[in-house]
C-alpha cells in the first residue's frame, strides 16, 4: 500500500496522465487559431504588386503596394527593365506600379522585358527593316532544319513535318553545291513559296498555345523574344 501511495505521489492524484508534448501541441494550434482570427491576411495569397488588407469587417482583401514599402535595390543586378523602358528599382517597384495601373490600357501593355538595367538599343534603320523577315525566315528555316538533323530518336517533329522539312534540307543541300545566278534563286523562291514560308507557319503554331485564337500575345512572343533581347 505504501508503495502504491508513493507512486500516486509521483504521478500525481489524478490517475489520468496528459503527455506534456501532447498538451503543448495543443495549446500551438489554439495559438495559431487565435492569431489567426486576428490576422486574417496570414492565409490570403496576394498576386505580385498588391498586399493583403482587412476592412472594417476584418475581411482580407488585396490591394496596390505602395512602391516606397519595396526594399531598396542592393545593386544593379536586382534592376529590371519594362516593356515601357524604363528601369525599375526591383521587381517589387515594377509589379507595384503596374497594379496602380490596372484597368487601364497602359497597364494592359505594360510587362517585365529581362532582368537588369534598360539597355540602349538604337534605332533600326530602314535597310534593316527591310531585311528583317527574311532574316528570320531563314533563323527559323535554320532552326528546323537542326531539329530535323537531330530528330532520330528524340521526336521533335511529327512525321507530317518532317516530310516537309525534308525537302526544305534538300534543297538546301541542292544549293550548296554550286553556285547559282539571282534569277534562277529567284524563280526557285517563286516554285517553292510554300516550303520556304512553312518555317514561320511551324514558329507561329508552336507559339500560338495559350489559347491558341490565330494571334499571338505578348506572352506567346516572349519565349521568341528572349534570344534577341541583348
Amino acid at each position: 500500500l505504501m508503495m502504491s501511495l508513493r507512486r500516486q505521489g509521483a504521478l500525481g492524484v489524478n490517475p489520468v496522465q496528459v503527455e506534456t508534448g501532447d498538451l503543448d501541441e495543443a495549446i500551438d494550434v489554439e495559438e495559431e487559431e487565435e492569431v489567426t482570427a486576428e490576422n486574417p491576411c496570414l492565409n490570403h495569397h496576394c498576386k505580385k504588386g498588391k498586399v493583403c488588407e482587412v476592412d472594417e469587417e476584418n475581411t482580407p482583401m488585396c490591394v496596390c503596394q505602395d512602391p516606397t514599402t519595396c526594399s531598396s535595390a542592393v545593386g544593379e543586378f536586382e534592376h529590371v527593365c519594362a516593356t515601357d523602358n524604363t528601369t525599375y528599382d526591383s521587381s517589387c517597384h515594377f509589379f507595384a506600379y503596374k497594379c496602380s495601373l490596372e484597368g487601364t490600357k497602359k497597364g494592359h501593355k505594360l510587362h517585365l522585358d529581362y532582368i537588369g538595367p534598360c539597355k540602349f538599343i538604337e534605332a533600326c534603320m530602314d535597310a534593316e527593316l527591310n531585311e528583317f523577315p527574311l532574316r528570320m525566315r531563314d533563323w527559323l528555316k535554320n532552326v528546323l532544319v537542326t531539329l530535323y538533323e537531330r530528330d532520330e530518336e528524340n521526336n521533335l517533329l511529327t512525321e507530317k513535318q518532317k516530310l516537309r522539312v525534308r525537302k526544305i534540307y534538300e534543297n538546301e543541300k541542292r544549293l550548296q553545291a554550286g553556285e547559282h545566278s539571282l534569277d534562277l534563286l529567284a524563280h526557285d523562291f517563286d516554285k517553292n513559296y510554300n516550303m520556304y514560308i512553312f518555317p514561320v507557319h511551324w514558329q507561329f503554331g508552336q507559339l500560338d498555345q495559350h489559347p491558341v485564337d490565330g494571334f499571338l500575345s505578348h506572352t506567346e512572343l516572349a519565349p521568341l523574344r528572349a534570344p534577341l533581347i541583348p
